[in-house]
């Protein structure tokens, strides 16, 4: 199976789990925006 061009499944499981984790600290800095000290 090819999805994009590419045909390795370890590859696309690195990019979900970048993706994952930028979606995490995206919402980790909105809920910890202006907490203070």
């Amino acid at each position: 199976m090819m999805i994009l061009g590419i045909e390795d499944p370890m590859i696309w499981g690195v990019y979900v789990g970048i993706i994952l984790s930028t979606l995490l600290c995206i919402v980790y800095g909105v809920l910890n925006w202006n907490k203070g000290d």
